[in-house]
């Protein structure tokens, strides 16, 4: 059995570290509050933005874009989200092992014709421990989601499209649901998908649907052209935001289970330290009740 001391020193040491998950839980807690009021007052720009392109689309479906173009998968460009520190849980391990599964998908093409752009820190190491080169490096945009970073990549991805130098643009990331719902999503980016993009815009307010009497000024190509890569560059600065909200709240439940284990920890040992103690206790008496009856 360990001694009072040894046992009182791990009370302390877990004290410690109890101190030190709960301090991590209420700030991860504050994080995430702030990332999903980011989320909550963007949503209604996007879900309108996507509404205004479901109603041209209503109205001319034959429209096309460069963007739009689908074509045989030779070169693919793969943008992953991760976080940059540790302490979440299965949150960078989950992102690594389905990034690992899209790579196994394209098994079939050389290296260097996939393109990996990690957004973090932790799934950055992991690039470059398969062998991989990242085509970038992101990490301030893991920890401070910014609309202006998030635009410039998705205009380089969008230009690298339009130029054939990537035949198509995955994301993997996690969706954030609820505190305690984190979805691990892995879907298409480019070429974009008119109708995936209509299903994200608002409802229509009236049940006869859209009313397309627009009058568009050039014309609807133009407007759609610059509408386009609009809607693509918010497209990722929401993944982005989503990912970082789910980090936080993937912490934060982590966090609260390391503190819960902790306050066990405590309770067990302080039993152990006691039932110790009572057991020093009673071999001095007895001790002492022998030495007297000699």
């Amino acid at each position: 059995m360990a001694s009072l001391k040894e046992v009182k020193n791990r009370i302390n040491s877990v004290k410690s570290t109890r101190q030190i998950t709960s301090a991590m839980k209420m700030v991860s807690s504050a994080k995430l509050h702030k990332a999903q009021a980011r989320i909550e007052s963007m949503l209604p720009y996007q879900r309108r933005l996507s509404s205004i392109l479901a109603n041209f689309m209503s109205a001319d479906d034959s429209f096309q874009t460069p963007i739009m173009e689908v074509r045989p998968v030779s070169k693919v460009a793969i943008v992953v989200f991760s976080s940059n520190s540790s302490l979440c849980g299965a949150f960078n391990s989950n992102i690594a092992k389905r990034l690992e599964a899209a790579l196994h998908d394209y098994a079939h093409l050389k290296k260097e014709d996939i393109f990996i752009y990690p957004v973090g820190k932790k799934v950055e190491e992991a690039v470059r421990k398969w062998g991989y080169t990242p085509a970038g490096s992101f990490q301030d945009m893991a920890d401070k989601p910014n609309y202006a970073q998030a635009s410039e990549l998705a205009t380089r991805l969008m230009k690298d499209f339009v130029e054939r130098k990537i035949d198509r643009v995955e994301l993997i990331y996690h969706h954030f649901k609820s505190m305690g719902t984190q979805v691990l999503t892995r879907e298409n980016y480019l070429p974009i998908d008119l109708k995936n993009v209509a299903e994200e815009g608002e409802k229509p307010a009236r049940a006869g649907g859209y009313i397309n009497n627009y009058i568009v000024e050039p014309s609807v190509p133009e407007l759609m052209t610059e509408l386009l890569p609009k809607v693509v560059c918010q497209k990722l600065y929401t993944v982005l935001a989503d990912s970082n909200a789910s980090e936080h709240a993937a912490r934060m439940l982590a966090m609260q289970a390391a503190t819960d284990n902790a306050n066990e920890l405590i309770q067990d040992l302080t039993k152990q330290y006691n039932k110790s103690r009572q057991q020093a206790i009673t071999n001095e008496l007895l001790d002492i009740i022998g030495g007297t009856l000699k």
